[in-house]
């Protein structure tokens, strides 16, 4: 085993009151703002439970091979952590010891970060073969791929409290510096490739000015600045572990962190983990380049893409517009639907016009959503899911205390925004519930060509997509001869091509 450095006095912060009693114990480490910071990451990417399509082969191989029930938590002795660790050591340019630390940080991890592990591992199929072609292209270590694990947990969309956002968590004004741009309408922190060109950008920097990669993780987490004055404090020491005691707190568990993750992510076989499926793999998208400025919204209607599934590929975008810009915003999409947003390219460009032609307002609508609290979830949490403050939900559910449990019902106020025939925008109400009240039976008729809807009093275009469940836009795309001010009950609209 490699020289023990001094044993770090620290307490893992555990999240709830429940996991305190298995928590591990390390003096101190509790309140330090960086490990609350990853495990805020960790909660995030918990609750971000993306149902996504992994490869399991080796994981079922391994577990199968080994005999593994479903419920098991392998656990081994330390002699077995200690090999494991020093193969990666020997595998790696990243200075790993296997000491009484990071032994208790990688015990940590085994126990209570086995659910974060096997999301990042379904994450990982869209992510890291991107990552891995920019590695390569900037002769940097292909196991800092990790990096953005204990990051962001592979979220593009991850936002700390200090600010910093994206898959590699960039504050704006470094992520500035490495000329990623931030507006009203984009934010390229949030753009996984232009992220990761920037920091391996600023990876190798930082390489070049310590020549240490371990060294420069921490200057990565804690800036150039502070490493710098954490080498002349330990009297110009050059390696990691034992420059690390000298470092700010919240920085030292960076590193063994990193070490951690980097070793689940290999050997989660043997700890029964299973990854859970990703979304989608990163050979099943393609970008396509956009010549005008775009509505995310029309996608849905359009090319069949919902506004979710969108924003899951593009994260940079921050409001319903996509930007004509001097340099052409390129957008990803499933593969299956490239060719069809280029045969559609130029009715895509056109619909804006299309809208004011039939004199249609944009307005905004709340809708009432049920939300049912998983296990380890907080209010703040869901508060941030939806976009909505603490204070609301506790309104809209008469609740006093923040306090939610697992499988409590919540009622929340999700905002929509929504085109309608501008005479009728007044007089729209602001949620759909009523509009999903009515029990009459729906009847339907056919010509061979559409299927048809016959209005009654008082609907639109707009209540008859919230009464079926059909996207407003689909409406309005199949019924562009149709003038909203002179439609009246007993008028047929088409709401189904045959």
């Amino acid at each position: 085993m490699k020289n023990l450095i001094t044993p770090i006095a620290a307490v893992m912060l555990c999240l709830n009151s429940s996991a305190q009693e298995d928590s591990v114990s390390f003096m101190g480490y509790e309140d330090t703002f960086q490990y609350e910071r990853f495990l805020e990451i960790v909660e995030q990417s918990l609750f971000e439970h993306y149902k996504e399509v992994w490869g399991k082969e080796r994981a079922y191989e391994v577990i199968d091979s080994m005999g593994y029930e479903e419920t098991d938590r392998p656990t081994y002795s330390d002699s077995v952590y200690i090999a494991r660790l020093n193969k990666l050591d020997r595998e790696t340019v990243i200075d790993i010891e296997a000491n009484d630390d990071m032994l208790t940080v990688l015990k940590y991890f085994v126990r209570k970060r086995r659910k974060f592990t096997a999301l990042c591992l379904g994450r990982s199929k869209l992510f890291f073969p991107m990552y891995e072609e920019y590695l390569d292209k900037y002769d940097i270590p292909i196991e800092l791929k990790y990096l953005s694990v204990i990051e962001s947990g592979l979220r593009p969309t991850a936002k700390s409290r200090a600010g910093a956002s994206g898959l590699w968590q960039f504050m704006y004004r470094t992520g500035r510096m490495y000329g990623l741009h931030t507006d009203s309408y984009v934010d390229e922190r949030l753009n996984p490739e232009m992220a990761t060109d920037a920091a391996c950008r600023y990876l190798k920097y930082l390489h070049g000015m310590y020549g240490d990669w371990s060294i420069a993780l921490a200057a990565y987490n804690a800036g150039p600045g502070n490493v710098n004055k954490a080498i002349r404090r330990s009297g110009g020491q050059m390696n990691y572990w034992k420059l690390r005691s000298y470092l700010p707190r919240e920085t030292q568990m960076y590193v063994p962190n990193f070490i951690a993750m980097v070793y689940m992510m290999n050997y989660y076989p043997e700890h029964n983990i299973v990854p859970v499926e990703p979304k989608i793999y990163n050979h099943e998208v393609d970008t396509v380049c956009l010549t005008q400025t775009v509505r995310i919204s029309y996608m849905d209607s359009l090319i069949g893409l919902s506004d979710e599934d969108f924003r899951y590929l593009n994260p940079t975008y921050k409001t319903d517009i996509i930007p004509q810009t001097e340099h052409p915003q390129c957008i990803t999409l499933p593969v299956e639907l490239i060719s069809v947003f280029l045969e559609k390219e130029e009715q895509i460009y056109g619909y804006e016009k299309w809208l004011d032609t039939m004199r249609m307002a944009l307005i905004t609508l709340e809708k009432k959503k049920y939300h049912y609290v998983k296990p380890g979830e907080s209010m703040a949490m869901i508060a941030e899911e939806y976009d909505v403050m603490v204070s609301d939900i506790k309104k809209w559910n008469g609740l006093r205390y923040t306090r939610v449990y697992p499988n409590q019902q919540l009622v929340i106020m999700v905002k929509e925004q929504k085109y309608v025939a501008q005479d009728e925008a007044s007089t729209v109400k602001t949620t759909s519930s009523s509009n999903n009240s009515s029990n009459r039976k729906v009847s339907y008729s056919y010509d061979g060509k559409y299927k048809y809807y016959t209005l009654r009093s008082g609907e639109s275009l707009w209540t008859v997509s919230q009464k079926l469940g059909i996207p407003f836009g689909r409406i309005q795309e199949l019924n562009r001869d149709l003038d909203p001010k002179r439609m009246q009950p007993g008028d047929k609209i088409r709401i189904e091509k045959i």
